[in-house]
């Protein structure tokens, strides 16, 4: 599964492109199985608060990150948040993507999702939103 969280919608956009099962991360998302984490960079490179928590609670199951930026804010603060939570769960950081990204991104995370999370739940590919 893919659990990620939009702010403007990029990310957002990036999950419906991979066509996997993805969860929007809310407050009260609870994630019991591995997945990859696709996130966004907050401020000037911050991980956001509701990724954060979310984390705290089910980082154990995280098998990867990978992050959305915006170059315009500079090389040391593009994608940080990816590098901060996988330097944080000793996680592989699978892709920085530039906004919403290109094929060549969604194809990398693609074959990190089959890898190292599988096909294995075989459920239909939906997207849940946050409530």
């Amino acid at each position: 599964m893919i659990a990620y969280a939009s702010r403007t919608g990029n990310v957002r956009f990036i999950v419906a492109q991979l066509g996997l099962p993805g969860i929007e991360i809310g407050e009260d998302t609870p994630v019991k199985e591995p997945f990859l984490l696709l996130t966004y960079t907050d401020g000037l490179g911050q991980v956001p608060p509701v990724v954060q928590r979310f984390m705290d609670k089910y980082g154990m199951y995280c098998k990867g990150v990978a992050v959305s930026g915006n170059r315009n804010f500079g090389h040391h603060n593009f994608g940080r948040a990816g590098e901060t939570l996988a330097a944080q769960w000793n996680i592989p950081l699978v892709r920085k993507l530039e906004l919403r990204g290109f094929p060549q991104d969604y194809e990398a995370i693609g074959q990190f999702y089959r890898e190292r999370i599988g096909e294995g739940s075989r459920r239909p590919h939906e997207i849940i939103f946050a409530t």
